[in-house]
């Protein structure tokens, strides 16, 4: 099947043709004709399935054929919510890119940034807003956003934001929205919880699963390393000076244990940099940027940080801790071996790790493959600890929320609305700050 079979109109193809693209992601070959059909949907999907453009390309379609001479022109006509400000920026990317021959507006919102901005592009009149929970709630506060037009609803990732501790926010975003309008909801997995949450939201939905739910990329090759706790900082440099690795992301579990595994990194002549909730927007797009151009060969990462960094071809991938839900594992190896390029993931497990190593292969149904680097045998005297979970952010001041308006492919602008326009079909990525283009 090809993009020209899905029913999108001449401008969309266009600017999908554009990218280089020609032939649609499972997802976006399944989930695109049943939202141009006005049905609701229900779609299992994890990140780096093409996923974004599977609902950006249907909405960009659905609105711009309704938009001459709207009655709504300044109330937004659909609505994006997603986790995390990185996830918002890619999404936005994605309207801005295959929107870029629709006369449709759109803004990204998120916190980490001043909220007046924000406000002057919604005063200006968007059609698309993609935001976290928490900062559209802010401006909800403030009145300067009217959620009374919506159209179309789409909960992106929504397991993510569940995990996040946003489901009061959502609940009383989705009280606010008009009874009548479509609902799209992308979740990696289906929890009892999400069930509750669109139980009575979606009606009729059709449900699409494009992959074995919990299935890691098959191009990716896995592998453990067995290591004492006080080793994994000079095996991991061992590993990364050996193998010439040049482009590796690496997962911790905490946020100080991302900025001092990035120091030791640095310290040992290799260049890294940390990515988590306390570096601020600055920070994080460039340490994200220069980790793409090969600036950076290392970068180190905590989970929700992690959340929408889409690479093409990223080869390596490091659990330096395993995370403490199998789920995880299977997001965070995903990010390598995309688009039919191999890759690999790298394990660092001691004996800490070793229950939750045994439920990562109880969820694969396999064993991963267990090496031992010579001088880093572990020492059979230590025994394991507890291990102490992170604090998650169940409340709206600990987690991510919404940003400054952004458009993409021009070098940041005073803020301004975007008209529409995102990244790759199964690609993702744009930072710049919002602008009009004509």
């Amino acid at each position: 099947m090809k993009f020209t079979e899905l029913g999108l109109d001449a401008g969309i193809l266009r600017a999908v043709a554009d990218q280089g693209y020609d032939i649609p992601t499972p997802i976006q070959a399944q989930a695109i004709p049943v939202v141009l059909a006005g049905r609701d949907l229900m779609a299992a999907a994890q990140t780096g399935t093409g996923k974004t453009a599977g609902f950006t390309l249907p909405i960009l379609q659905l609105l711009s054929r309704s938009s001459s001479l709207s009655i709504k022109r300044f109330k937004p006509r659909a609505l994006v919510l997603v986790p995390t400000r990185e996830l918002a920026m890619q999404v936005q990317q994605s309207v801005f890119t295959y929107g870029k021959h629709l006369h449709l507006r759109s803004a990204a919102i998120y916190g980490g940034v001043g909220i007046g901005p924000q406000m002057r592009v919604l005063k200006a009149g968007v059609d698309i807003v993609v935001a976290t929970p928490g900062r559209l709630l802010d401006h909800l506060n403030q009145r300067s956003i009217d959620l009374s037009g919506i159209e179309i609803l789409v909960l992106d990732e929504a397991d993510r934001m569940l995990d996040m501790g946003f489901i009061r926010d959502i609940r009383k975003i989705i009280a606010l929205l008009p009874k009548k309008k479509q609902t799209l909801l992308f979740s990696a997995t289906f929890s009892d919880e999400i069930r509750q949450l669109v139980a009575g939201l979606l009606q009729d939905p059709v449900s699409v699963e494009v992959a074995r739910r919990n299935a890691p990329a098959e191009a990716v090759a896995q592998f453990v390393y067995h290591v004492d706790r006080e080793r994994k900082k000079d095996l991991l440099i061992r590993l990364i000076a050996d193998n010439n690795w040049h482009q590796v992301l690496v997962f911790t579990r905490t946020k100080h244990g991302a900025d001092a595994l990035a120091e030791r990194l640095t310290k040992a002549g290799i260049s890294a940099a940390a990515l988590h909730g306390n570096k601020s927007q600055g920070q994080r797009i460039r340490a994200l940027e220069d980790f793409k151009k090969l600036k950076t060969n290392v970068l180190v990462a905590t989970d929700i940080a992690a959340r929408g960094i889409d690479i093409d071809e990223l080869p390596h991938v490091v659990n330096y801790e395993l995370p403490s839900v199998p789920e995880d594992y299977v997001h965070r190896i995903g990010r390598t071996g995309r688009a039919g390029s191999s890759g690999e993931a790298t394990s660092l497990v001691c004996i800490d790790e070793h229950k939750l190593l045994r439920d990562i292969e109880r969820l694969l149904k396999k064993d991963i493959d267990k090496r031992v680097l010579a001088g880093f045998e572990p020492d059979p005297r230590i025994r394991a600890e507890p291990i102490q979970k992170p604090r998650t952010s169940g409340t709206r001041a600990a987690a991510p929320a919404a940003g400054r308006a952004h458009g993409g492919f021009r070098p940041p602008q005073p803020v301004k609305a975007s008209r529409s326009g995102g990244k790759a079909l199964s690609r993702s990525g744009g930072h710049h700050t919002g602008q009009r283009h004509h």
